[in-house]
């Protein structure tokens, strides 16, 4: 899954496509995206809301202008899945109108009935990934008695209210919510227990690509040199038992999932 953040506040500096500037806006995030499913990206997750730590909430008339035109110029140039990256009802119906087929909300532990019942209602699939608060409140006071099994527990939370919306299990995706309310050393157990999470019998989505806990191994400041560390994120999160991978660096992480499955699977056929 490629990233495409069409904000002015990325944590990931050019992981992110500024609105207004020069050059910028739904032509260069068209280009981006095309670009990544060149390098071999299956799946495009368009956000127009930054959910860095501390990221206050914008206001809805402003996500979907950010959003909505790139989706639907996307969606008439590829058959690639397109994913929104959202919480707000009314976005995501907007989004699967302009040709999104995925909604993808940070809220998957705490989820609006209103939104989960328009992804059933259009057929779509969801990702439901855990965080407690908000983006603006979710690293403060951070503490589990059981990490894994407090996010298994809200997960399977989530995932029943889907099935009785009326969602179709093969339509669920769960994101353990890497970097979401977690330390560095929570991050680091979840991917090190991340095959505990296939009870659940979901497709399990993770999303490390140059987050600050990588920073905080490495003692790197600078997200978009920690490359090598997402790197290994992925290669761990695979052999964990991983479906989809969220990243910034499409053409680097295809290699490494490609090279993980080879050895896996003891082919590369």
């Amino acid at each position: 899954m490629g990233i495409i953040n069409m904000t002015p506040d990325s944590f990931s500096q050019d992981g992110c496509i500024s609105i207004g500037g020069k050059g910028k806006g739904p032509d260069t995030a068209i280009r981006k995206a095309l670009t990544f499913i060149r390098q071999g990206a299956d799946i495009i997750d368009i956000g127009g809301e930054s959910s860095r730590p501390g990221a206050k909430r914008i206001p809805l008339k402003e996500e979907l202008a950010r959003v909505i035109p790139v989706i639907k110029a996307l969606a008439q140039k590829v058959d690639n899945p397109i994913s929104v990256d959202t919480y707000k009802p009314l976005v995501a119906r907007h989004a699967l109108d302009a040709g999104a087929s995925i909604v993808n909300t940070i809220m998957g532990t705490s989820p609006d009935r209103r939104l989960l019942k328009m992804v059933q209602h259009y057929e779509a699939a969801v990702i439901l990934m855990h965080m407690r608060g908000t983006p603006r409140t979710m690293q403060n006071n951070i503490v589990y008695n059981n990490l894994i099994t407090e996010i298994k527990d809200s997960l399977q939370k989530s995932l029943e209210i889907c099935l009785e919306i009326g969602i179709k299990s093969d339509r669920i995706i769960l994101d353990p919510g890497i970097g979401f309310g977690k330390t560095a050393e929570h991050n680091l157990e979840i991917i090190n227990r991340l095959n505990e999470f296939q009870s659940l019998r979901c497709p399990l989505l993770i999303g490390t690509s140059r987050k600050s806990f990588i920073g905080k191994v490495l003692r790197e400041d600078v997200p978009r040199q920690r490359t090598w560390g997402t790197a290994a994120t992925v290669c761990a999160s695979i052999l964990k038992g991983a479906h989809i991978l969220r990243v910034h660096d499409v053409k680097e992480m295809i290699a490494v999932a490609r090279m993980t499955d080879a050895i896996i699977n003891q082919s590369f056929i």
